[in-house]
């Protein structure tokens, strides 16, 4: 029996944080503008990623955590897709799952957030920054060696609560999650990519399903930005090649240049900054994939073998 032309009702499973809920929301807003009869709900929950907040991601399993509990509720048919921030999707996607759509990307810069201060520049010797992830650690050590990096985790309100009451100077936050949630205002700079770059991913949607599920890939296909796409491919295959999990402290950003071609820089570091190669490449988007590999290759032929079996060692 053929699968009809348009759903009539899909469940999207969702973390229940802010930011979480509005991407859904934004995704569940898409379909019904797309299918205007179909029935769209919303399965909240809490995964393992959300509950841990006394840890850092990176000594506890990685972003791998904030997506388990969703490919379960997809593997038992309670929900029909997930919505994540693409840049906590693993870059090995578990088998029997497959992303169906990658959303047109807000803006994938990191976001420099304090009261006081306009810019990690303007801050005094020893400040404290607080961030949630090594990639921003490194380069912030890198380019800033007279601050203090502390880590900083939970939601983004917990994550601006913790700014207000004082237990920080600033703190670095993606721009994208700002923005979705209104709190645009908040940001004081966009750090610019010569001194951080994005996360593979970062401003992103991605919309995982269950692999074969041909008519739920088909009407999810419409939101799917090639451009976007094609860029984040390039940066994901960088991550991957590279070992990329949040225990290797790496950064990987893709535009399209004016001559239609890809451009891709991306960077690895050890956590304290130390030691930090980065690199470019351009190809063509059709070969997005490639350009990434191709950069990886590049980068480890430089030194980079050096940094992932340093990172490797207890």
């Amino acid at each position: 029996m053929s699968a009809p032309q348009t759903p009539s009702r899909l469940v999207i499973a969702s973390r229940e944080s802010r930011l979480a809920l509005w991407q859904a929301g934004h995704v569940a807003s898409r379909i019904r503008a797309l299918y205007p009869e179909c029935s769209v709900e919303i399965l909240g929950m809490t995964t393992r990623g959300d509950r841990i907040l006394d840890m850092s991601l990176s000594s506890i399993g990685g972003k791998g955590l904030f997506v388990k509990e969703l490919e379960i509720a997809l593997r038992e048919g309670k929900a029909d897709l997930a919505v994540h921030s693409l840049k906590d999707i693993p870059m090995e996607m578990p088998e029997g799952f497959s992303l169906a759509a990658i959303m047109r990307r807000e803006n994938p810069h990191d976001a420099f957030v304090s009261e006081k201060y306009a810019g990690p520049e303007t801050l005094p010797e020893g400040a404290v920054v607080g961030t949630s992830s090594l990639r921003r650690e490194a380069a912030l050590r890198a380019a800033y060696p007279f601050l203090k990096i502390e880590a900083l985790r939970g939601n983004i309100d917990t994550r601006l609560r913790k700014l207000d009451e004082g237990r920080y100077d600033a703190i670095v936050l993606a721009a994208a999650g700002l923005i979705r949630l209104g709190l645009e205002e908040r940001i004081r700079s966009i750090l610019p990519v010569e001194k951080m770059l994005p996360a593979p991913g970062q401003g992103a949607l991605g919309i995982e399903i269950c692999a074969g599920r041909a008519e739920i890939a088909s009407w999810l296909a419409p939101l799917n930005d090639v451009e976007t796409a094609s860029c984040v491919s390039a940066e994901r295959a960088f991550s991957r090649a590279m070992g990329g999990s949040c225990q290797v402290p790496l950064g990987a950003h893709a535009v399209f240049s004016g001559k239609g071609n890809l451009w891709l820089r991306a960077f690895i570091a050890t956590p304290d900054g130390k030691r930090l190669l980065q690199g470019e490449k351009r190809g063509a988007p059709e070969n997005a994939e490639a350009t990434g590999n191709g950069l990886a290759l590049e980068l480890l032929e430089r030194g980079a073998n050096g940094i992932l079996a340093s990172l490797a060692r207890p």
